[in-house]
């Protein structure tokens, strides 16, 4: 007979939304179980910007400071676009904050520890490793729980009142769910690698650098290293590939020429790259009964600006309160359900909203053409030169939380002096 566990709600998914969402149950007295495919939360390229609504809501639950226990992380400061060798663009975050919170590059795999090892703490919280999601079960048109394959026992059925998939953009349980959705390609893909920070950079700086439709975006990471993202034509890497690891060198070097010297002495081969598909995926209806979406799992975004974990850790804080309340209830099946569509209703106008920024910025990368450049120039510089504009382009990005509230007390005072 296959094992069985009961519970009251069951994540598929142990990334900074799962976790989050696990934890924040757990400590409103929620039995819950996240299923994580890894055993280690190795996460290579996998998104490390944490935004300031995000850094607010770690700060806030103490895990801020648990971080930088383990990690002297940086605060961005800055974001400067440069195109066609000039600056067009340039951003300081310590005066656009309504809140005091500056974004962050973090390792994914410090926020993942620390989110699990912070819901540990509380006795409803178990998370199965190396366990993956292999199919719904469903009685009645409903979904109860799932069935996971891996792990110790050989496999699992995981009964739970409420199932999560926060298992990212290529969600299987979004699959698996029926649920309508539309995956969109974008004009891109992204090559990654990692390189030494240069000497002559300040640490506290993210830079895109743009010629025409080609780009290169420069993110710190430690230690003491950068993130370099190349975009390629979609489905271009055999073509791409078929230049040389001298083209790959020679384009890094021709848009950001402090990094050739590392890009001449670390990227050696092919091996050195990871490949980033861009798309994005839109989900009408993010529940059904029984189940619900978050993260990438219910609104893949591009990575411009850097905003999947923001809104999984969002999406996390705004659905567990929901979620609590319906369990305690004697009606629990029906709460849940209204529970869940009233979570996206919170949530879908501040993804539809990064979502058209994103897409605005994807269109602009992608022109070549020397008119539609010096738009896209003028554009950058414009906004530049309007500090009104300024502030309303990037606080809808980065700081769509209320400024006086989170979602359910009082925010407490910034732990660290800007």
């Amino acid at each position: 007979m296959t094992p069985h566990i009961d519970t009251q709600v069951c994540v598929v998914g142990g990334g900074p939304g799962g976790l989050m969402l696990g934890l924040e149950l757990a400590r409103r007295g929620c039995d819950v179980v996240v299923v994580e495919q890894s055993t280690k939360f190795t996460r290579h390229f996998r998104g490390e910007s944490v935004s300031p609504d995000s850094v607010r809501l770690l700060d806030q639950r103490g895990l801020l400071e648990e971080i930088s226990a383990r990690l002297d992380f940086e605060e961005t400061r800055r974001f400067e676009i440069s195109d066609g060798g000039r600056r067009v663009l340039e951003v300081d975050f310590r005066d656009l904050s309504p809140t005091g919170y500056l974004p962050i590059e973090l390792p994914q795999q410090i926020l993942l520890d620390v989110l699990a090892e912070a819901a540990a703490r509380h006795p409803g919280f178990t998370l199965l490793r190396g366990s993956s999601a292999t199919g719904l079960v469903e009685e009645g048109g409903r979904v109860v729980g799932v069935r996971c394959g891996g792990g110790q026992d050989g496999g699992t059925q995981i009964r739970a009142a409420l199932t999560v998939g926060a298992d990212g953009r290529f969600s299987r349980v979004l699959r698996q769910s029926g649920l309508a959705h539309k995956k969109t390609p974008l004009n891109r893909d992204v090559l990654w690698c990692t390189l030494p920070f240069p000497d002559t950079w300040d640490r506290s700086t993210v830079r895109v650098r743009i010629d025409g439709d080609q780009h290169a975006l420069c993110l710190p990471t430690h230690p003491g290293l950068v993130r370099v993202g190349l975009n390629i034509p979609k489905g271009g890497l055999k073509e791409f590939r078929g230049l040389g690891i001298n083209a790959l060198r020679s384009r890094l070097s021709s848009l950001v020429p402090e990094l050739a010297p590392a890009a001449a002495e670390h990227i050696t081969g092919w091996n050195s790259m990871m490949l980033l598909d861009i798309f994005t995926t839109s989900v009408p209806q993010w529940s059904r009964p029984g189940l619900v979406l978050i993260g990438d799992a219910a609104h893949t975004l591009s990575p411009v600006l850097g905003q999947g974990v923001n809104h999984a850790v969002i999406d996390a804080v705004t659905l567990a309160p929901l979620v609590a309340r319906a369990l305690r209830s004697s009606d629990r099946s029906g709460l849940l359900d209204a529970a869940t569509q009233r979570f996206q209703h919170l949530r879908s106008p501040h993804v539809e909203q990064a979502r058209k920024v994103q897409l605005a910025q994807e269109r602009a990368f992608s022109v070549s053409s020397a008119p539609a450049v010096r738009v896209r120039q003028g554009l950058y510089t414009l906004i530049d030169s309007n500090d009104w504009l300024k502030r309303r382009v990037w606080r809808r990005v980065y700081y769509t939380l209320p400024a006086g509230r989170r979602h359910d007390s009082p925010i407490p005072r910034h732990s660290t002096p800007l």
